[in-house]
């Protein structure tokens, strides 16, 4: 039931995507109907699964990639579209549980998740609308501090950012909403399903072998694990579960211990008619991507053909919420009255995952299966960072890999029939927050 609702919610939206809209997708690859061998068996086909698949294959390994609907069909290909340095968590389960020096590596990290994009876009020739700038607002002067602190944490980690407040906010964003806001240079936004689709290509030109529609029925795990599918199976030294938000779909076959430790989260965007480009260059100067620092967040952009892509409505259930592009659009005039009567052509979404403490959670099960997740919408960035660090892991330098796996994480609380309802009560308090102040 619950698989269901999940998988088929996140085809119906899929449908009215922009950014599937707007990509060339290539032909399916095949669905896997025969039994292969390999060095490394990756389940997953989004950032961080393509992402390991490629890193592994460079370093000379044969890598079998199943994904069970097509590349980029989850929350790499639909989100939106931000790379940001640092964590959903921010700093503080690091330095509680790693120490102040660790901490600042996994800071650092951060920021090297980044800097692996552009690498990565230049080196394998994706066209993905790569742009650099990212400016973080506060629409009430209770969260005046709050951001004040942020910038400030940026300024200590050695990322130069802007400071406005009161009226010269309108030199970063053009919105009566923002009473400050925060300017640096060093996150960005993209394309994202042109980015999975990029990375796919960059991977079989590696070697690395894809097979779509192919959901892993059972995992057999020990020295050599087995993966079967519908059609045929897999057998590997070495695998990586990188499904996310999908786990708890397939967990029961596949990872029972960790599924509990994520939730899926549905985010969802719409997307405007295109606008005239002065029009956005005055909106957003230079264009960055923003986002607010509420607990229950917007976050927006305009695309490369200028279009506002506009996101923030959140869902805990796994229910659509209802008048998605009427809430939306009033949300978006709210920030921007410059656009009200604007159309709004596209509205989609879909789920994305979240750990408990927001922090990303990779480890390992046994000696030769690794997993990757609770990315918690910093997931633009961190999944290619996490598909390198497995690799190395795979290869024997797993000290930075390692860094990640010490971090301790918890199952949401209430089983599998209650942890839904107990999440959806808690971000109704979070609201609340937000709404008070």
């Amino acid at each position: 039931m619950f698989k269901r609702s999940l998988l088929n919610s996140d085809t119906q939206l899929n449908r009215l995507s922009y950014y599937e809209a707007s990509a060339q997708r290539p032909a399916p690859a095949p669905t896997l109907q025969e039994d292969l061998q390999a060095d490394v068996l990756v389940v997953g086909g989004g950032f961080a699964g393509l992402s390991a698949a490629l890193e592994m294959a460079q370093r000379g390994l044969s890598v079998v990639l199943l994904e069970a609907d097509r590349i980029g069909s989850g929350a790499s290909g639909r989100n939106g579209g931000q790379a940001i340095v640092g964590y959903a968590s921010g700093q503080e389960p690091f330095e509680q549980q790693l120490g102040a020096a660790d901490a600042r590596r996994a800071w650092d990290l951060s920021v090297e998740a980044v800097e692996l994009i552009e690498r990565r876009i230049g080196a394998h020739g994706i066209d993905c609308d790569w742009r650099r700038g990212y400016v973080y607002v506060a629409d009430r002067p209770a969260k005046l501090r709050a951001l004040r602190e942020e910038a400030n944490a940026l300024q200590a980690h050695g990322i130069d950012c802007e400071w406005a407040e009161g009226e010269a906010v309108r030199g970063f964003i053009d919105s009566p909403r923002y009473v400050a806001a925060a300017r640096e240079q060093r996150s960005g936004h993209l394309h994202p399903l042109k980015y999975a689709l990029g990375l796919a290509r960059a991977a079989q030109v590696a070697g690395v072998r894809i097979f779509e529609r192919s959901p892993v029925t059972h995992l057999q795990r020990g020295d050599t694990l087995v993966a079967r599918t519908a059609g045929g199976q897999v057998r590997a030294r070495f695998g990586v579960l990188a499904g996310n938000c999908m786990l708890p779909e397939f967990g029961p076959a596949v990872a029972p211990e960790i599924a509990p430790r994520i939730m899926p989260v549905g985010t969802y965007i719409i997307g405007t008619a295109p606008l005239e480009p002065a029009l956005c260059e005055r909106l957003i100067p230079g264009c960055a991507a923003v986002c607010d620092n509420n607990f229950v967040l917007d976050y927006f952009r305009f695309s490369a053909d200028h279009r506002m892509l506009f996101g923030g409505r959140v869902s805990y259930t796994t229910m659509t919420p209802p008048r998605l592009k009427e809430v939306m659009t009033a949300r978006m005039v709210q920030v921007f009255p410059q656009l009200q009567g604007v159309p709004v052509e596209y509205v989609w979404g879909g789920f994305v995952d979240i750990s408990m403490n927001r922090a990303p959670d990779f480890g390992r099960l046994g000696d030769n299966l690794y997993y990757l997740q609770g990315f918690s919408g910093h997931g633009v960035a961190l999944t290619g960072l996490a598909g390198q660090l497995v690799a190395e892991a795979v290869a024997g330098q797993a000290g930075r890999f390692d860094l990640f796996a010490r971090l301790r994480h918890q199952a949401f609380p209430g089983g599998p029939w209650l942890r839904t309802p107990s999440l959806a009560l808690g971000m109704l308090w979070y609201r609340v927050r937000d709404l008070t102040g």
